[in-house]
């Protein structure tokens, strides 16, 4: 059983897509499934890791140029994507901090950082 070459070329082609996926899938599987405070923070990055790697893909344009007028057209790179994409990563290290600010107050007050541990205090 031989790979047609075109299934071969698109699996090769789009690599970051598959990037993509696993780092959202890693990244969710761990917000969903670590009862840890601190391994909930290292999956909400993991996940906006992946989302960050989605939009620059979405933004790359073969061939394409920086938006300067120039004589003539052709393709060119907006340079949007790549800005929005800078703004959430300083307000994803700003959540970040703060979301650890938060885990430290929480461990010094509880003592424990087990999801499952501070529902119970909470109920109690």
């Amino acid at each position: 059983m031989t790979a047609d070459p075109l299934q071969l070329d698109l699996l090769t082609s789009r690599y970051n897509y598959y990037a993509v996926v696993l780092l959202l899938g890693i990244g969710l599987y761990t917000l969903i499934e670590s009862p840890n405070l601190v391994k909930k923070v290292i999956g909400m990055n993991i996940f906006q890791t992946g989302i960050f790697l989605f939009f620059i893909t979405l933004a790359f344009r073969s061939g394409g140029n920086p938006p300067v007028v120039t004589e003539g057209g052709g393709p060119y790179a907006s340079p949007l994507p790549h800005v929005l994409i800078l703004t959430a990563i300083v307000v994803g290290v700003s959540l970040t901090a703060v979301a650890l600010a938060l885990i430290v107050r929480i461990y010094s007050e509880y003592g424990t950082l087990d999801e499952e541990t501070l529902e119970g205090l909470y109920y109690d």
